[in-house]
């Protein structure tokens, strides 16, 4: 593994620490929403119906959380790749403020948009 351009060594290790650490409580996250939405539903429909709701909203935590640690992946892939801290837009580094920020960003400020 190599190091972020305009990061030391050991910066890079930190932020592929957090982004492991990360990953890790997303992916409990993950797993206690997989285990409430095996619960059984009521009988009663209004109930029911506030329960559904909820699974919307559950579910939707669970995209947003799969999403992250597809990013966390990635960022990981590019570290291991030695091309961390490389837009992947424009090809340019991304900027360290930026890698502190938000370790699995795989583009800079301005590609992001």
């Amino acid at each position: 593994m190599s190091h972020a351009p305009g990061l030391t060594e050991g910066a890079t290790e930190g932020l592929r620490q957090r982004l492991l650490a990360d990953r890790t409580v997303l992916g409990q996250r993950i797993d206690t929403i997989h285990a409430h939405a095996r619960n059984p539903l009521e009988r009663d429909s209004e109930e029911r119906a506030s329960q559904l709701a909820n699974l919307e909203v559950v579910a939707g935590l669970e995209t947003e959380a799969s999403i992250e640690v597809a990013a966390i992946d990635a960022a990981l892939a590019r570290m291991h790749a030695g091309t961390y801290g490389i837009c992947t837009g424009c090809g340019e580094p991304i900027t360290p403020a930026r890698l502190e920020a938000r370790p699995a960003s795989a583009e800079c400020l301005a590609c992001a948009g």
